[in-house]
């Protein structure tokens, strides 16, 4: 998908499912655009004494529900339409899991591999002197996302609470635990990806281990997704980073993959124990060669737009978990249905990372701080409550998995506009 086109896609998606869902028109009317966005040139003193400007977003797309809510992306391809699209997921996303946020988003055009880490610093604190009235606790709430981390929001938390001259920890969430963060936010993507897997599973009475997943994206959610579901049985047999993946017939021990390649930074087919690491067999495949391998779980975990009207008939496993945003084109999710393979959408399936990013908020407001086994149960509460009531929805009305979410989601959203009051009410008797 090209990135001009992804928020057009996003909303010929929402209007066509809410339609179908018989959404009030008001109310897809007041999600066919953001309510605000703002966009800056960051200056940046970079190591060598230059000036390098770099252009950056924030968009607050809906807040009908609550504070908007989202992260903060520094990617080379970030777009004015990608970030747009990314708030009005987010939008949907917490509305479907219950969250009492609106959507929001922000983006940074930047290789980050490039800089330092004192000019990521530089820029991170000019993100936030950019958006610093755009932003807050009861506003607009950022988090991480591609290619931001603890740390990098640590740095927009304490920039924040300078200008402000104020604490306000609650203005980020995915901070470093010493700043306030919650444990298990690190994980929460991929555990709140795993939890509805294993709820999908056990509604259609798959067995573990003889389930085979393949995982395009080795990132942080790609990584606690297929780490979780190596050690509930499923086997694990292609991974992928940016550069390429790997396969292997026989599986992949997660871990040690991950651990060679924080060493290395390369993907490697390696089984470690004691500190020793040997090759297993395993044969080189490409991104776009993940995607079509004949799995019974494909868990696109990477960037939005990988599965397209162009190698949709060449999708053979049965089942996609979006774990990534966006990974599949609007027009590849009715050739999907037709051929009755299932989508875990990602509105459901990666909310972990958003509902554990409310926990953190939650405990910041409250001074208090929750354990690991807290978060962890409550974050598979709301992800299993939110799954049954989708699936609930696609049993009654025979739609798609996405479908469903986002007519829930919708129809949450539409509750909370017709307060307000809609053209129904006004021209009531």
């Amino acid at each position: 998908m090209q990135a001009g086109n992804v928020f057009t896609d996003a909303i010929e998606r929402l209007v066509r499912i809410g339609q179908e869902a018989g959404i009030q028109p008001e109310v897809i009317d007041a999600l066919r655009q953001p309510k605000a966005t703002h966009s800056a040139a960051l200056p940046v003193r970079m190591d060598d004494g230059r000036t390098q400007y770099f252009q950056a977003y924030r968009c607050r797309y809906n807040d009908a529900i609550g504070p908007a809510k989202g992260g903060i992306r520094y990617h080379p391809g970030v777009t004015l339409e990608e970030v747009q699209a990314l708030a009005l997921w987010m939008t949907i996303k917490c509305s479907v899991v219950g969250l009492p946020y609106g959507g929001g988003k922000g983006g940074v055009i930047v290789d980050p591999k490039k800089l330092s880490r004192l000019e990521l610093e530089r820029l991170s604190r000019a993100y936030m002197r950019a958006m610093a009235d755009f932003v807050g606790p009861d506003i607009d709430i950022p988090a991480p996302d591609v290619y931001t981390n603890a740390r990098i929001m640590g740095w927009m938390a304490d920039e924040y609470q300078a200008i402000k001259r104020a604490k306000a920890p609650g203005v980020i969430t995915g901070k470093p635990v010493e700043l306030g963060g919650s444990l298990g936010r690190d994980e929460a993507t991929g555990r709140g990806a795993f939890v509805v897997i294993q709820a999908y599973a056990q509604r259609k009475g798959l067995d573990p281990t003889e389930t085979t997943v393949a995982v395009q994206g080795f990132g942080n959610a790609g990584y606690h997704v297929a780490r979780l579901l190596q050690g509930a049985g499923y086997r694990v047999v292609a991974v992928s980073d940016s550069k390429g993946g790997i396969y292997s017939a026989k599986g992949f021990d997660i871990d040690s993959l991950y651990h060679t390649k924080q060493e290395s930074r390369q993907l490697k087919g390696v089984y470690c124990e004691g500190g020793i690491c040997e090759l297993v067999d395993h044969q080189k495949i490409s991104n776009e060669e993940l995607l079509e391998l004949d799995v019974d779980i494909l868990v696109p975990a990477a960037l939005e737009g990988v599965i397209t009207s162009k190698n949709v008939d060449r999708i053979k496993a049965r089942t996609i978990a979006e774990v990534a945003n966006g990974p599949l084109e609007s027009a590849a999710d009715g050739p999907l249905h037709e051929r009755g393979i299932t989508v875990l959408p990602d509105v459901l399936t990666n909310a972990g990372g958003v509902t554990v990013s409310y926990f953190e908020w939650v405990q910041n407001r409250q001074g208090y701080p929750w354990t690991l086994d807290e978060v962890r149960g409550r974050l598979a509460d709301v992800m299993n409550a939110a799954f049954d009531a989708i699936w609930a929805y696609r049993e009654e009305h025979g739609v798609s998995t996405r479908a469903a979410a986002y007519a829930v989601s919708l129809k949450r959203i539409a509750n909370a506009i017709s307060m307000q009051g809609t053209q129904e009410y006004f021209n009531a008797d």
